[in-house]
């Protein structure tokens, strides 16, 4: 897809995930809008189901799942009607990702923390049988506070695992607070270098411009596992939701959901 077809794409996206959330009554939208930009760029253009093998990508902040079944559904895996019976009881759907209902998910996560060892994993696994494609890891940054990622990080570096991207989704906001007042990440960009890490920072993750600019150079990235910073915004695309932290986990009301709809118009 050129850059006007993924802000199509993706705008769709968010009023499925905004849907989603406020028919089931549950779920996430403030971390899965603002991966939303880079999720739309990674399913289209860079994960090719057709292919086998094939490039991967492990949604470590799980509970973000809503926009890979957004995506998923404009993929033609997922029926338009069943997106209405997410997070409900028996429903494919489930508020975390799980391969054993949904198999173009790559990984169950949803403990944080787990999904970066896991694209690690994979990666390895990559090399030894000379599969070219790379994997992809999507981390939350209130996720960075887990131990195993810094784990994950010293390892993928001393292994030279230059197939694996790991995407962090720099929105500022854990589940309500400030992710460097929580426990400082700062200065992040600087110890993921210095843990062996090439680093491209994208200054505004939610521009698809910068996406697709910064995908496009870690592929010529060798030698190292690359770290794709993204500093983006928490509930993008919704007015209420923007850098507001009450909605890392709440519903829409009716009024809400309307004025959401608006203004992804």
């Amino acid at each position: 897809m050129n850059i006007e077809q993924l802000k199509i794409s993706a705008k769709q996206a968010r009023r499925d995930i905004v849907t989603m959330i406020y028919r089931s009554g549950a779920g996430h939208p403030g971390g899965a809008l603002s991966i939303t930009d880079i999720m739309t760029y990674l399913y289209h253009n860079e994960i090719n189901f057709n292919q086998s093998p094939r490039a991967r990508l492990v949604m470590s902040k799980g509970h973000a799942v809503a926009i890979q079944y957004a995506l998923l559904k404009q993929l033609g895996f997922i029926k338009d009607e069943e997106m209405s019976t997410f997070r409900n009881l028996n429903s494919r759907l489930q508020g975390h990702p799980n391969i054993k209902t949904v198999p173009q998910l790559d990984a169950n996560t949803g403990l944080l923390g787990q999904g970066l060892s896991i694209a690690l994993g994979m990666a390895a696994a990559k090399k030894l049988n000379n599969d070219p494609n790379k994997v992809y890891a999507i981390i939350g940054d209130g996720e960075m506070h887990e131990g195993q990622i810094w784990e994950a990080l010293q390892q993928a570096a001393h292994m030279q695992m230059d197939n694996l991207v790991a995407v962090i989704d720099y929105n500022k906001l854990s589940s309500h607070d400030e992710v460097n007042s929580v426990c400082r990440l700062e200065p992040l960009a600087d110890k993921l270098r210095v843990f062996g890490w090439h680093v491209i920072e994208l200054t505004d993750g939610n521009d698809m411009q910068q996406v697709v600019d910064g995908f496009a150079l870690a592929r010529h990235y060798k030698g190292k596992p690359i770290a794709i910073l993204a500093h983006t915004i928490k509930g993008k695309g919704v007015s209420f939701m923007e850098n507001n932290g009450d909605w890392h986990s709440k519903t829409p009301t009716d009024v809400e959901y309307k004025q959401a709809m608006e203004d992804l118009q």
